[in-house]
């Protein structure tokens, strides 16, 4: 037993050694797992931080909202007319925009830069390997090596500064829908010629002028040695594009609430709605402008044509895809019992609207021309199936919508200039902008009206002309194009100088809206259902000068051609396919097809005596439908006359009696009185007794 009892003696030293090795790793370990404890809390701890300064920063929006609402109700109650509501949303953003600046200490440290000098380009997501755990990172824009130590380390500054994506996905859906669902649309396709014109060539116009003449100061700048980085010809044009997205919503608010006159808001609301939408598809073809050659910004044919090409593929894309979605909303609210549920009416109403933009923004088009003839599609076509709840609930829910969101924006607006970290503010770039602005706009309003003009029966005033020029105001559509892509030193100068651009319009230009309407005598007060006052031409009718004279004015409506040709086809077919109203499709198509037309057409359509009214129909005169009236004599197209009992027209509307004329007789309100397919078009002239 000795021998391997000594044999084991050497060993007993050793254990204190090995129980010693023992509790180290029993510490080590314990050591680890409460230092991944305290990593874990800590992970905690910021994830709840950034929680609460979520909260605070979305809290300080709706705040400025609150703040707004009532500021306007005050201004409501004071009828103050000097500063619109996007204006006063634009001063509260600004006023939080210094406190949070100059208000708010730092609270997150310095990063610390890391060199990847084999990489060529940046990687969206990066993993970072700290200590075997790895960490993601994401890609949030280039740093110029002179500002590595200005980022900014507020992290409140940093909540409040939104994604664009938001301002597209989120913001915009809203407003456009609703330019386009409450579309006046008598007035809207009475100047629709002129609308177009505006919109299309317009805005093709003033972007190119705008970007020429931007490129001219551009030059000028690197003379004089005040640009610091490349600034492009192609840089130049986005930017005439960018800023030809004109938004007169001040001057259209002031509009309404005046009562100004119907045509003049028609042609502002009608370019300033498909503006937008040109705008917007034109800055994406000059973007889509790639030269084949080794300098990718000079002149290239085949690339100016690839991009008219992207602008006509995009713009024609988009409006079918709006147009598609609303027609398939309208069937889907046609042929279902769903008017029997307002409440899923409605959220089937909105979800297919917002949807129209996300779904042309996956598809590669613009959303906002899709949500737009979207808009214009369900007010034309669905509103007319849903019930009397939905129809309610789906404009004022837009209405509301519209409101908050554009507000937002203006809010966002004001705190952008004192938040966003890549301002560069060039005074001979803004000063150059200026000018350019009113240089395109003017070019833009006068010879396009002049040759309009021609063609017009009702000419487009020098008056209304200032007003055109005076009312180009920039907004949310500008702002939104500038702030999606500031990547660039180019880009960072061009949303400096439209948030200035925009500042500018808004109060000072939206200020002087009611000084200018009476300095340029425009009507204000006008029923929105009278209409402009008659040409010397319409007097020889009233006058009675016989059928010569009718068949010479009745032709020539203040609607335009282009919609007098859709209005007929739309009438006698998509209207009774669509809708409940209309002629019944019996009596339209072909007797070949007359078990389509009878699966097509809805019962309500023969149930209903009378035809739901078709508000576009208010200038399609034909033979026999122009009735005017003069005390107790009426006058038909056709140039019969007779006692003035009660006259009944095409659709079987009665117009005033007798006994209604003779008060407005007694009260001195002798008018004569135009009947044409239920709408009164009341002239005023003198009475001689």
């Amino acid at each position: 037993m000795a021998g391997p009892l000594r044999r084991r003696l050497p060993l007993l030293p050793l254990l204190p050694l090995l129980l010693l090795a023992a509790g180290g790793l029993r510490a080590a370990e314990r050591s680890g797992g409460s230092s991944s404890a305290m990593e874990e809390l800590a992970t905690e701890k910021e994830a709840e931080e950034s929680h609460r300064q979520d909260s605070v920063s979305l809290l300080t929006f709706i705040l400025l909202l609150t703040l707004t609402i009532l500021t306007i109700w005050l201004f409501k109650h004071r009828r103050v007319r000097f500063l619109h509501e996007t204006g006063l949303a634009m001063i509260y953003g600004l006023i939080v925009g210094v406190i949070l600046r100059y208000g708010t200490p730092s609270t997150s440290g310095h990063d610390k830069p890391f060199s990847c000098s084999q990489e060529d380009r940046p990687f969206t997501t990066l993993l970072v390997n700290v200590s075997g755990k790895f960490f993601e990172y994401t890609l949030k824009g280039e740093i110029s090596p002179g500002k590595i130590h200005n980022v900014e380390q507020n992290d409140m500054l940093r909540k409040v500064t939104f994604d664009p994506e938001v301002f597209f996905n989120i913001l915009l859906p809203p407003i456009i829908f609703h330019a386009g669902y409450s579309l006046k649309k008598r007035h809207f396709f009475r100047n629709l010629g002129s609308i177009l014109a505006y919109a299309f060539l317009g805005t093709a116009v003033s972007c190119f002028i705008i970007g020429n003449l931007m490129y001219g100061v551009v030059k000028l700048m690197k003379l004089v040695g005040q640009l610091s980085d490349k600034f492009y010809y192609t840089d130049c044009l986005l930017f005439g594009a960018i800023i030809s997205a004109t938004d007169p919503v001040t001057v259209l608010a002031i509009f309404n609430e005046l009562h100004a006159d119907v045509d003049l808001y028609a042609l502002l609301f009608g370019e300033s709605v498909l503006n937008d939408a040109v705008a917007i598809v034109l800055s994406s073809s000059i973007v889509a402008y790639q030269p084949t050659g080794e300098n990718t910004h000079a002149f290239d044919a085949a690339a100016f044509f690839k991009s008219v090409g992207v602008f006509l593929g995009i713009f024609s894309g988009s409006f079918m895809m709006g147009a598609v979605t609303g027609v398939v909303t309208a069937l889907v609210t046609k042929f279902t019992k769903l008017h029997c549920f307002p409440l899923l009416e409605t959220a089937l109403f909105f979800l297919m609207s917002w949807s129209t933009f996300l779904l042309a923004e996956a598809c590669g088009f613009t959303g906002v021309v899709a949500v737009l003839f979207c808009g214009i599609t369900q007010a034309h076509y669905t509103y007319n199936n849903l019930s009397v709840e939905s129809r309610s609930r789906t404009k004022q829910l837009f209405e509301v919508l519209h409101f908050l969101a554009e507000n937002f924006i203006f809010s966002y607006m004001g705190l952008a200039l004192f938040t966003f970290q890549k301002h560069i503010f060039s005074p001979v770039f803004i000063i150059g902008a200026f000018v350019a602005i009113f240089l395109g706009r003017a070019a833009h309003i006068y010879p396009l009206s002049f040759l309009l003009n021609l063609g017009r029966r009702h000419k487009i005033s020098w008056s209304f002309q200032h007003m055109m020029m005076f009312s180009g105001l920039r907004g949310a559509m500008a702002f939104a194009l500038a702030i999606r892509d500031t990547a660039t030193y180019s880009h960072q100068m061009m949303f400096s100088t439209t948030l200035l651009i925009v500042f500018f319009t808004v109060w000072i230009v939206g200020g002087g809206t009611t000084p200018m309407l009476s300095w340029l005598n425009i009507r204000v007060g006008v029923d929105p259902d009278q209409d402009p006052p008659p040409t010397n031409d319409s007097f020889q009718v009233l006058q009675g000068d016989g059928q010569d004279s009718a068949r010479r004015n009745r032709t020539k409506q203040e609607s335009a051609w282009l919609f007098r040709l859709w209005y007929s086809f739309d009438h006698n077919y998509l209207k009774p396919i669509l809708t409940h109203s209309g002629p019944p499709l019996t009596t339209t198509l072909p007797s070949w097809c007359g078990l389509i037309a009878r699966c097509l057409t809805s019962p309500q359509v023969y149930d209903n005596q009378e035809q739901l009214r078709e508000e576009d129909s208010d200038f399609i005169l034909n033979d026999g439908d122009l009735t005017v009236t003069y005390g107790d004599t009426t006058i038909t197209a056709n140039g019969s006359s007779g006692p003035h009992t009660a006259t009944t027209n095409l659709d079987s509307r009665r117009t005033k009696s007798s006994s209604e004329e003779a008060l407005e007789h007694d009260l001195g309100a002798a008018d004569h009185e135009v009947t044409s397919r239920g709408t009164r078009l009341v002239f005023p002239l003198e009475y001689n007794a």
